[in-house]
């Protein structure tokens, strides 16, 4: 089966040859597989028989000047389009210092908004018209990646402190910027849907909780987030299409609100944040697409990963509706002979 037909029949709900494989290596993990043997030049899907995907996605960002402010052999300091300054480490597995924000009050919002009203030249339309056809031909399963809602609005453009304390003192303004950021997103995914760049489903990324818990409560979540993850549904429903949200953390006391809303598919289904797979499958597997759930802390130890592995996906896979992924991404401590060991056993727990 190609990827495409494989990830269709999960989201029906249907058996498929087996379990899709989809997952996200850092650049330090692929490097790490090259210098074990992996050959340069390869994708890590096609080398170990994993699918693949086709993305798209597109600019909303206010377009502030993105600079480097000062630079080391370890580090550089950077801003970047939402306004935002970061360190980027030059390890490969590093995740960047977030050191100031300029977009933290509603005023330096004004500013942002005004900016982000021009859609001109926001969609990279020549890789479109170079990979699309390429994807299709492929048997990819296609994504248009949305960019919205809680996560990138604290993490990306105003900091989390800043617009937590707006969700309870500032509400407007925290409304308008979701409102914004996916005002824009629909706006640019029509233009690439009526020129003929259709997808298989919406995805959006919108990190809602931590370890064991979320950030507010579900009640704040119904108030000022779910309206506009409902209208996001709605917009990929209207396509014909299903909708996919990436919320890492425990997100448990908002599962009946997330199903409520539509929401088609759920990753990554962070274990180490307290997450269940077997528990929400059990809950929520008629409904829910499960994508992830695989406790990336235990990859590294063959044994343990292996014994995990047998015992969930026998047991996700059922009725369809499962996608096998890291409970996030995989990390450089995964070797090239241990990875291969995951996907030899996802492969045979995971067919049908």
């Amino acid at each position: 089966m190609t990827t495409h037909e494989r990830i269709l029949r999960m989201y029906e709900h249907r058996e498929a040859d087996r379990v899709p494989i989809v997952d996200s290596p850092w650049r330090g993990t692929v490097a790490r597989w090259q210098r074990e043997g992996m050959p340069e030049g390869v994708a890590w899907q096609d080398y170990f028989g994993a699918d693949k995907l086709g993305g798209i996605g597109a600019d909303i960002s206010p377009r502030y000047e993105r600079k480097i402010l000062e630079e080391t052999d370890r580090w550089r300091i950077e801003t970047t389009s939402y306004g935002v300054t970061l360190r980027q480490f030059k390890d490969l597995d590093a995740t960047p210092e977030f050191l100031d924000f300029k977009v933290n009050t509603a005023d330096a919002w004004a500013d942002a908004k005004r900016r982000m009203q021009d859609l001109s030249g926001r969609v990279d339309w020549k890789r479109l018209a170079r990979d699309y056809p390429q994807w299709k031909a492929e048997g990819r399963w296609l994504s248009g990646g949305f960019w919205f809602g809680f996560d990138v609005a604290h993490s990306g453009l105003a900091g989390t402190e800043t617009l937590l304390i707006a969700m309870l003192e500032e509400p407007e303004w925290v409304t308008d910027i979701f409102d914004t950021y996916l005002t824009s997103c629909e706006a640019l995914f029509d233009q690439i849907w009526d020129a003929g760049y259709t997808f298989d489903e919406m995805m959006w990324y919108d990190d809602l909780g931590y370890k064991g818990t979320t950030f507010f409560s579900p009640e704040l979540y119904r108030q000022l987030v779910q309206p506009f993850h409902k209208r996001a549904v709605d917009w990929a429903h209207r396509k014909g299409i299903y909708a996919r949200l990436h919320s890492c953390g425990d997100v448990r006391t908002l599962l009946p609100d997330i199903v409520a809303t539509g929401v088609d598919a759920l990753n990554p289904l962070e274990a180490k944040a307290g997450m269940d797979a077997l528990q929400i499958k059990r809950d929520y597997g008629g409904r829910l697409l499960l994508h992830g759930g695989i406790n990336a802390v235990l990859w590294e130890d063959r044994e343990r990963i292996v014994a995990e592995i047998e015992r969930l996906v026998p047991q996700l896979k059922e009725n369809g509706g499962y996608i096998f992924a890291s409970d996030h991404s995989i990390p450089s401590s995964v070797s090239l002979e241990n990875f291969r060991a995951i996907i030899e056993t996802v492969k045979r727990c995971g067919g049908y």
